[in-house]
């Protein structure tokens, strides 16, 4: 999903698309911190810490009352939120959390979490960004987005896969730009406010130099 935004209506994805950002593009990675300034606006996207834990669960909640982007049903309380997905993430490995700052206030987050419980899976991740109303017009979740994906060419991941709630071309836009094409759609595979949703998947390969697994 000048700069154009529009609210997305995916599964645990990308929910803001922003075509020209603002913003600089980032270096590579290599550190876990980065700042870009634009006028009086500063960004920085980071690691998660613990004090993120309250902001991300509100923003969080907000997606679970308001939209079918996430199939959650009932918004958490923030040690719900810490013990149950907070506490999955590190600043090394596979999975991620990213946080987005703007103006010293928390406004959106990143994560690569895994994508399957058999252990098979486990070089495969389920990537999402969630932006609040301020980071709008900014180019924030492409900044998250691709900051995530140049982390993980370091670590032993192969494929990233994002669901996206159906119809919503702009995500499925933003996910071919970033690299991901379509690989199914699942029908009516949920039901949430009294309706059925369709859910597209995507894929994207994690190009890593180390691997040297045949893949076919």
């Amino acid at each position: 999903m000048g700069a154009t935004h529009r609210l997305l209506r995916s599964l645990d994805t990308v929910h803001y698309l922003q075509t020209e950002p603002p913003y600089q593009p980032l270096t590579p990675i290599s550190t876990p911190h980065k700042e870009i300034t634009n006028g009086i606006m500063a960004l920085s996207i980071r690691s998660h810490q613990p004090d993120d834990i309250e902001p991300l669960t509100t923003l969080y909640n907000e997606f679970i009352r308001n939209t079918a982007i996430t199939f959650d049903l009932t918004p958490y309380t923030v040690e719900q939120r810490r013990t149950g997905w907070f506490n999955h993430y590190s600043t090394t490995g596979r999975y991620r959390l990213l946080v987005a700052v703007l103006d010293g206030e928390v406004v959106g987050y990143a994560t690569s979490s895994p994508f399957a419980t058999k252990a098979a899976y486990q070089t495969s991740v389920e990537a999402s960004v969630y932006l609040n109303t301020r980071a709008q017009k900014q180019g924030i979740g492409t900044q998250l987005y691709q900051t995530l994906f140049d982390q993980l060419k370091t670590e032993d991941v192969h494929r990233a896969y994002a669901g996206i709630t159906l119809p919503n071309p702009a995500s499925i836009a933003l996910h071919q730009k970033l690299g991901f094409r379509s690989v199914g759609v699942y029908h009516e595979v949920g039901r949430k406010f009294d309706r059925y949703w369709d859910v597209e998947w995507l894929e994207r390969e994690i190009v890593n130099s180390s691997e040297s697994v045949t893949t076919r």
